[in-house]
């Protein structure tokens, strides 16, 4: 069996795997129509450290019944300033961290708002409407429903794309144990210990279609909380370089991804695959080498794989 990575390259995809949590989060702006539920209802406010997340109201807030909870040493004091309450973390909170948030606008009303945060995203601005014959709050609603539209016809084109695409039929059979249902054939395979978890990794080639594929098999050895996937990214390296010191292009490459569970409780183990096509590994320069990163919810980076484009090569072509 042929191993389509440099010698030095397996034991380096073990090296490679980093215990760095990703930092970045994206920043939105949401809206809430009080009017449509009851006003003692705290809504959710996601915030990330050192960033500012602005809730805007349509009248203006009172500075001395604007306040949090046990915000001392964990946020900067919350502002209110004018129609708006600035809320700034000074690091990082916990997904089960909680803070009450109460603001009280102008006219008496007491708003309640729980301030916490989520993996991923944070809010950079929270319009709040009470009155939704405004035209503030008729333009926004709109807005909104335009958003929601759209992106319900992207998924729904994203879906008509994978269930015509071999390469997620390829994935599904693999994520549930069917291998011998598909034309990959094992290349190399290896274990990752970090974290907690434990992830065995296997690499496969179908030349005949010009696809590779690998598949995570997860298991949760110590996590207290279950395992989930936060995201797996997969990007174009130089093929000049060399694989002991990977230099992405910076070039986002499509993939299929398929899982047999959302989530891995202790003890217990599930699979991912992923699989790419010939057209991944190639660039306006050329062929292109592929860097398969996999990290888990909280940011940790689980697992590292490097593949070389010959693995898509059909034999008699190099």
């Amino acid at each position: 069996m042929r191993n389509f990575l440099p010698p030095r390259s397996a034991l380096l995809l073990v090296l490679l795997a980093s215990v760095a949590v990703a930092k970045e989060r994206e920043a939105e702006s949401r809206s809430f129509y009080l009017s449509e539920s009851p006003r003692d209802v705290a809504r959710p406010v996601y915030v990330a450290g050192e960033m500012v997340t602005v809730l805007r109201f349509q009248q203006p807030c009172t500075a001395a019944g604007t306040k949090m909870l046990g915000w001392e040493g964990r946020f900067e004091p919350v502002t209110c300033a004018g129609k708006r309450v600035l809320i700034e973390p000074l690091q990082d909170l916990k997904p089960e961290d909680r803070f009450l948030l109460l603001v009280t606008l102008a006219d008496g009303k007491e708003l309640p708002f729980t301030v916490t945060a989520h993996e991923g995203r944070f809010d950079h601005q929270v319009n709040v409407f009470l009155d939704l014959e405004s035209p503030d709050a008729a333009r926004r609603r709109l807005a909104d429903a335009y958003v929601r539209e759209r992106t319900l016809e992207e998924e729904n084109e994203r879906l008509r794309k994978e269930q015509a695409s071999t390469s997620h039929a390829y994935a599904s059979l693999l994520a549930s144990g069917e291998v011998n249902n598909t034309p990959f054939r094992r290349e190399s395979k290896w274990r990752v210990e970090l974290g907690g978890a434990v992830v065995d990794i296997y690499i496969y080639s179908a030349r005949k279609v010009q696809k590779a594929a690998v598949l995570f098999h997860v298991t949760n050895n110590q996590l207290d909380v279950p395992w989930k996937l936060k995201e797996v990214q997969l990007s174009a390296m130089l093929s000049r370089q060399s694989f002991d010191e990977p230099v992405r292009t910076g070039e986002k490459k499509e993939f299929a991804l398929r899982m047999s569970r959302d989530e891995i409780q202790r003890g217990e183990s599930g699979d991912i695959a992923v699989v790419a096509d010939k057209s991944a590994f190639t660039s306006k320069d050329g062929p292109v080498h592929l860097v398969l990163e996999l990290f888990r919810q909280d940011g940790l980076q689980q697992a590292v794989v490097l593949l070389d484009h010959r693995i898509v090569e059909e034999k008699g072509t190099r």
